[in-house]
């Protein structure tokens, strides 16, 4: 290798190197600030004179303890986590056999299907809170995280339905033909060899959902009234926001608190959450 080519070949690894660690240290900058901001005292962070990206003064645990002893956080997480996973049960129970459904319906009609789903998906919240307000009254539900569990699907399950409608156009139907011909009926085949095939495709719902559920905030405050029904994205805002007095410390504690395990769930299946969402784009 010529002297230019090692040059050229180090420039490029350099110019790699580079890129990833700038877009390292943008996508974990936000959680760097959260971060410190959680330990910072707050005449730390009042004061415009300090680095705001350095401790200036000693760190402090206070922010997190008027977090959990001041607030309901403990309750607001698990009620989040409870409706999420629930929420994320029904979805996949819906959206699966619905997905495959429509793929492997022929002609024009399953196309036509799947988009009209899919635009389900796109009507705003805001203009659905109210009339589903009046529902959720009718049934009771009013004040209870059963109200959110049954209204969350109504805009997983279209979105979810079309990703994976989708992904099961791209499993060749020749597989299930050949898991029939060896015994299997069409559940058996979509059982045993469908879903171990789409199991990227699955990953991508539950991820999906379950962040959709996480940072709703329109129909849980609607729905709910009382504090320990509230979720972490309606809690927090609620009680460490006091007219224009912003509890940043604590704040900021919440919201990282709330980001880690998504962002941990993200990073550990993050290349079959891109070919969830990517697959079939390029054949």
């Amino acid at each position: 290798m010529t002297p230019v080519q090692k040059a050229k070949r180090l420039g490029a690894s350099g110019v790699h190197i580079a890129t990833v660690l700038a877009f390292t240290l943008f996508t974990a900058f936000p959680f760097y600030w959260m971060l410190i901001t959680t330990f910072k005292q707050t005449s730390d962070l009042m004061k415009r004179e300090n680095n705001p990206f350095l401790f200036n003064q000693p760190p402090t645990l206070e922010h997190l303890r008027v977090l959990f002893t001041d607030t309901l956080y403990g309750r607001w997480l698990w009620n989040t986590a409870w409706v999420g996973v629930i929420v994320v049960i029904i979805t996949l129970l819906l959206a699966v056999p619905a997905g495959y459904a429509l793929a492997r319906l022929t002609g024009r009609w399953g196309e036509q299907l799947g988009i009209g789903i899919f635009l389900t998906y796109l009507v705003p919240p805001t203009l659905l809170f109210i009339p589903l307000s009046r529902v959720i009254a009718d049934l009771g539900l009013q004040d209870s995280l059963w109200s959110l569990v049954l209204v969350y699907p109504s805009f997983t399950i279209p979105f979810c339905t079309w990703l994976l409608m989708g992904f099961f156009k791209a499993i060749p139907p020749d597989l299930e033909e050949a898991a029939m011909i060896d015994g299997c009926s069409r559940l058996g085949a979509f059982v045993k060899v469908v879903i171990p095939i789409s199991v990227a495709g699955i990953l991508t719902v539950v991820i999906f959902t379950f962040t959709l559920v996480t940072q709703e905030f329109v129909y849980a405050l609607t729905f709910i009234t009382p504090a320990s029904q509230y979720t972490v994205s309606v809690g927090v805002p609620t009680f460490l926001v006091h007219g224009d007095v912003y509890f940043w410390g604590s704040l900021m504690a919440g919201c990282f608190i709330a980001s880690v395990p998504i962002a941990i769930l993200y990073n550990f299946f993050v290349d079959r959450f891109i070919a969830g969402f990517t697959v079939g784009a390029v054949k």
